[in-house]
């Protein structure tokens, strides 16, 4: 019973394990896999950096040079935006402001409203199913009016259903462009009305390299642009997800190598899941000896064992499969949010996943089956009915190979669990070169009362320091570019310019290199004095930071003097290197205050600044968020990857451990005489479990010089995907192979003290 028991076990977890890991992998590669996809493309910039968005010029131009385009669509997206239905206001995620031509692109599933139309007049909005729930109940949204900002009277004029995950462009709700259009230059192609994305939709059977080539022409005739020095790349839809040189992504781009290496563990799992089967099963196959020399002195040939053994083998197989579905949709039903993941059980039914599953039991079968088929099917008569199974006495050397197999594939995973949280580490706790802890950030609607709200902050007893910028250190606003001829820069470069009050560097404990701080400055002077960090000197080609102070460059067209210079910090994610940052006073575009509150009584502070805020600006909302969990959402793919590698090398460690158990049964009992005779001779049992541990230190060892070169390898090439990470050191190996060594001596222990105490006289009883 201990046998089937722990058979089915073990596949269970390694289907139900593969089957989710299936899942998380196909769900991430077929991000933006609408139908259309293979001719939706994206038109980037790529001037000095590679940036997603383009001017608003581009498309209208587009559309008159490139006429056989089916559709060219912009979109601006942002991250939030109240709303007011009727009295009650909301604040919601995933607002676009879009034109009409995007419906046209995109398969959204329409409940109600016709995708030709519903953008196409100014104060039109359409809502995602969710939304319109949310909004409006049961009844008919159609028609409905929503205030966006308390700015625009926008009607209801669609409702889709809601997209799913994984796309690129989150959609909860969809302003069209025309309610703000008069707004906009639709004219310049550098101007500040830049931001928003632009999609074209090519004719079928029509190569997108027709396109890319006239670019160069269609700059050189629409802006007269150099084409060396600027370009617009046409970027594959399916690619955004995975193509890391962008910026201003809505969801940061991860690379496919992570999913690669996710799907490599569903296959460890599985292969140690038959490893498993097969310990346990020539482990058994002592116990059935006498069962097949009889059957054979009866008349059973071997082609008739074989198949009745593959027969047992596929009843194990198809129980843990039933099982190993049903535990991978309960987990994808009521744990799927554990590591952050959000599929539908229901995909285990689709067509794809069927032969995923199919395919698993077939490869199970024959690699689990057939060699204990072989083994117990060439047990001769006069040996078994002996209780002589020298066969799998000389097989014990094939499983030992399987049992190192296991051990190294534990050891990967425990190497790359090691380093995945040891670089999650680097991400959340490393410091950053400022201060982010109790700092909460909030947008300010009015720019007129921030000096005011600001000084009643400042006498709450919680409030520490309040700061007014266009943007807390990690987020990034605003971005010009800048040149110095002078220092030998003549090609345009780009930094990131922030607006900050006078408080700001203290309040974020921003260093100081040389020169002054940012101070207030009388609303006459028009001037730039900036504070530039180190990375932004070096471009300069000025190594020094008391040279640098007071010299002059020129930055969005103006002339900028350097005033100070402070020590980097890192204000994006560690996949990019800090890039070039300048700072100045510009009180017009303070669109965020960030406070530091004092330990002690967080929560009722912002309340009380939640008060305060509302008093200032009855018609909003407030909604603020923790410096440091903005921070944490730039590592979101790899606190996923990182909770599922915690996951599932458990998993696959649990069912090494059983193969481990199989192992150390069958060679307990292939020594049950010679533990009696030992314990008859006095042995204490601690003697007896060194006995059999030797043996399996060294399977361990041999184990541990395969997976140390291969863990190295391989998480030394995922770290590369990253521009700052850990190093990796000797402890990680070490550990790993210190927890193998405990995980085994554990499995050994129990099983080898349970065969000390049976008592001496019965395991030299039988013959």
């Amino acid at each position: 019973m201990s046998y089937a028991f722990l058979n089915v076990f073990g596949l269970t977890l390694g289907i139900a394990a593969c089957l989710v890991i299936f899942l998380i992998v196909r769900n991430e590669l077929n991000y933006d896999n609408y139908a259309k996809a293979d001719r939706i493309y994206r038109v980037t910039l790529n001037a000095i950096d590679f940036n997603s968005n383009v001017s608003l010029a581009v498309a209208p131009k587009m559309r008159t040079d490139f006429p056989e385009l089916e559709q060219v669509s912009q979109v601006l997206y942002s991250n939030k935006l109240m709303v007011k239905v009727d009295n009650k206001r909301f604040r919601d995620n995933d607002f676009v402001i879009a034109d009409a031509h995007l419906p046209q692109i995109f398969d959204f599933q329409w409940i109600a409203g016709d995708p030709k139309t519903a953008l196409a007049e100014p104060n039109t909005i359409v809502l995602n199913e969710t939304l319109a729930k949310k909004y409006f109940g049961n009844s008919d949204p159609m028609g409905r009016i929503i205030n966006v900002e308390n700015q625009i009277n926008a009607k209801v004029t669609g409702v889709i259903k809601d997209i799913p995950a994984n796309r690129s462009l989150p959609i909860q709700m969809m302003l069209s462009l025309e309610s703000i259009k008069n707004q906009l230059n639709l004219k310049e192609f550098w101007n500040i009305g830049g931001g928003f994305f632009t999609f074209i939709l090519l004719p079928k059977n029509y190569a997108v390299q027709r396109i890319q080539a006239r670019i160069p022409e269609f700059l050189h005739k629409n802006w007269a642009l150099n084409p060396k020095e600027v370009r617009l790349p046409i970027q594959p839809l399916r690619d955004i997800h995975f193509d890391q040189r962008y910026i201003n992504n809505v969801i940061t781009p991860v690379s496919k190598d992570t999913y690669y290496a996710l799907f490599g563990v569903a296959l460890l799992i599985i292969v140690t899941a038959c490893i498993n089967f097969v310990n346990l099963a020539t482990a058994q196959a002592i116990k059935r000896a006498k069962e097949v020399g009889v059957r054979k002195v009866l008349g059973a040939n071997r082609s008739q064992l074989i198949k009745q053994f593959l027969g047992e083998t596929s009843v194990l197989v198809f129980i843990a499969l039933v099982l190993g579905v049903g535990l991978a949709a309960f987990f994808l039903s009521t744990a799927g949010n554990w590591i952050n993941i959000k599929i539908d059980a229901a995909e285990l039914a689709q067509p794809m996943v069927i032969g995923w599953i199919a395919g698993i039991t077939l490869a199970v079968i024959l690699i689990a089956g057939l060699y204990p088929a072989f083994v117990q099917s060439a047990f001769q008569p006069v040996d078994s009915l002996k209780n002589k199974t020298g066969g799998i006495a000389r097989g014990f050397t094939l499983r030992k190979g399987l049992v190192v197999a296991q051990f190294a594939i534990s050891q990967i995973l425990i190497v790359g669990t090691l380093i995945v949280a040891h670089q999650m580490d680097y991400f959340e706790n490393q410091d950053l070169g400022f201060n982010k802890e109790s700092v909460i950030s909030f947008y300010t609607p009015d720019s007129k009362k921030e000096d005011v709200f600001k000084q009643e902050l400042l006498k709450l007893p919680g409030v520490e320091q309040v700061t007014l910028s266009s943007g807390a250190p990690s987020y990034n606003t605003q971005f010009t570019s800048f040149s110095a001829p002078a220092f030998g820069l003549t090609k345009d470069d780009v930094t990131e310019v922030k607006d900050v009050d006078e408080n700001y560097f203290d309040m974020f404990g921003l260093k100081m290199l040389a020169g002054e701080k940012i101070t207030r400055k009388p609303p006459a002077d028009t001037s730039q004095k900036v504070v530039v960090n180190e990375t932004l000197m070096h471009k300069l080609n000025i190594n020094s930071p008391d040279k640098a102070v007071g010299q002059h460059f020129t930055m969005n067209g103006r002339l900028a003097s350097i005033i100070g210079v402070m020590q980097d910090f890192q204000s994006e994610s560690k996949h990019k290197k800090r890039r070039a940052c300048a700072f100045m006073y510009n009180p017009g575009v303070f669109f965020m205050a960030s406070v530091k509150i004092r330990p002690g009584a967080i929560n009722k502070t912002i309340d009380q600044i939640s008060k305060e805020w509302a008093a200032l600006n009855p018609n909003n909302l407030f909604d603020y968020q923790f410096l440091d969990e903005h921070i944490a959402s730039f590592y979101t793919q790899e606190q996923k990857v990182y909770t599922a590698f915690k996951l599932f090398s458990g998993i696959a460690i649990l069912i090494g451990c059983l193969g481990l158990y199989g192992l150390i049964m069958f060679a307990a009992a292939q020594r049950t005489r010679e533990i009696g005779i030992r314990k008859v001779l006095g042995a204490p049992i601690a003697s007896i479990v060194g006995l059999f541990s030797k043996e399996f230190v060294l399977l361990i060892a041999i184990a541990f010089l395969i997976a140390a070169p291969l863990g190295y390898y391989m998480m030394n090439n995922w770290l590369n995907n990253y521009a700052y990470h850990i190093t990796i050191g000797p402890w990680t190996f070490v550990l790993a192979i210190i927890a193998s060594i405990i995980i085994a001596g554990i499995t050994i222990a129990y099983q080898t003290i349970k065969a000390a105490l049976v008592n001496p006289v019965k395991s030299l009883r039988s013959e």
